[in-house]
């Protein structure tokens, strides 16, 4: 159990060179656009102004950066859905019918450079199972159901269960799944407390809190997925291929979603990884959203996206994006937090869902990544011209910020202007 930071060891550190802090990257990805007519933003610093939509991150706004009028030129006109998905964090060239072939994505290319020094090189996490087969586009529907690829030929599968990441981010395993982890630490958590100051005892009780409070909503989501195994083995199906909950998922997405941000936030903090990617709804999505009052599924009510109803649901995962940066804001790291040493960006793959319209996406960064990164700004490239806003202009640019240094990237071989 890796620890956050602690300013009693912040001298020593100074004088052993090793002061300075991880720069993590983090991508929330919502299938199927916004409601364009409530997706804005004016001005910068205090006096910026965030749209409807964007109000949850009405507390941050002097930490994101609003981006307006990117877009994925590969990923237009070649047909609706999977094609504007697949190449998404890689600008690559899709290949049509049963050999996907996509590209090495941004996040992975991050995770190449830098996981090589955490347990995880990265997290890929979903909230919604992949689908599987063809659209009628011809092209695979893998491209809607997976943002982050670790080769052209292969996407990094989701991990959709709670129970499972929390597995791997504690080396859970064997007889180890019935131990808290809280309880294997123990002795070496007292040790350390006589040896800390009194404000880094309240810093690591509220640490150690959080991580058992995580582990409690885990333990009862690892129940729902043994019942899971158990009625799919009696059926003779996999279980993942049942219907939510049955599957062993949670049914309430605000349950599953917040867990899977409380998760990311603890790896984070704890650099256990510096990388990872969340598909809350995937392109297609299924997903279902009675406690916003929306009674279509989200692809369904993303074919009338200027609706009331679908604002709600852009809105909800916007404030999920929200609590992420706030939950990273809240942990103190040196005399910032893990949000300034960080970069989370929140994107979708198109920006008209009745329309299937991508000529520009809806894109949010949150985090300075330890001061490379200006903040609180609005920045506009709708008319700056299609050779000035690429968004793997952007992701070159993010790249150089996290000690990765390209050439080119899918289509651009410059960096984004004014970044």
């Amino acid at each position: 159990m890796a620890l956050p930071w602690l300013e009693s060891f912040a001298a020593k550190a100074a004088t052993t060179g090793a002061a300075t802090f991880p720069k993590r990257f983090g991508v929330i990805f919502l299938g199927c656009g916004v409601n364009e007519d409530y997706w804005g933003s004016e001005g910068s610093g205090a006096d910026m102004k965030l749209s409807k939509t964007l109000s949850p991150l009405e507390p941050l706004k002097g930490k994101i950066n609003v981006i307006h009028g990117l877009f994925n030129k590969g990923a237009t006109g070649l047909g609706i859905h999977p094609p504007q998905t697949g190449s998404l964090l890689s600008g690559a060239t899709l290949q049509k019918g049963s050999v996907i072939h996509s590209g090495i994505s941004v996040d992975q290319m991050i995770a190449n450079r830098v996981g090589q020094d955490t347990l995880q090189s990265s997290m890929v996490l979903a909230c919604e199972q992949p689908i599987t087969g063809f659209h009628e586009s011809n092209f695979s529907l893998a491209y809607s159901s997976h943002i982050s690829w670790q080769s052209p030929d292969s996407p990094v599968p989701n991990e959709c269960y709670p129970s499972l990441a929390f597995d791997m981010l504690f080396e859970n395993r064997g007889s180890l799944l019935n131990v808290s982890i809280l309880d294997r630490i123990r002795e070496r958590a007292d040790r350390l407390s006589r040896r800390i100051s009194a404000t880094d005892n309240a810093k690591l009780d509220e640490y150690m809190t959080s991580v058992r409070e995580v582990e409690k909503r885990v333990d009862g989501m690892r129940k729902a997925k043994d019942n899971a195994e158990d009625a799919a083995k009696r059926k003779s199906v996999p279980a993942w291929t049942m219907e939510r909950p049955a599957n062993g998922l949670p049914e309430d997405l605000r349950e599953h979603a917040r867990l899977m941000c409380d998760l990311i936030a603890i790896a984070f903090q704890t650099d256990k990884t510096r990388v990872a990617s969340l598909i809350i709804s995937r392109d297609l999505s299924a997903m279902y959203y009675p406690f916003l009052d929306v009674k279509d599924g989200h692809h369904a009510a993303s074919h009338n996206n200027n609706s009331d109803g679908y604002e709600r649901i852009s809105r909800f995962h916007v404030s999920q994006f929200a609590y992420l940066a706030s939950k990273l804001d809240s942990m103190p790291e040196g005399d910032g937090t893990v949000l300034d040493n960080s970069c989370l960006m929140f994107l979708s793959n198109m920006w008209i869902g009745r329309t299937h319209n991508n000529s520009r996406l809806p894109l949010v960064l949150a985090g300075g990544l330890g001061g490379a990164l200006q903040t609180g700004r609005t920045l506009d490239y709708v008319n700056a011209g299609d050779a000035n806003r690429k968004v793997c202009s952007l992701y070159l640019s993010l790249m150089d910020r996290m000690g990765v240094k390209l050439d080119r990237f899918g289509d651009a071989d410059a960096r984004l202007e004014r970044l």
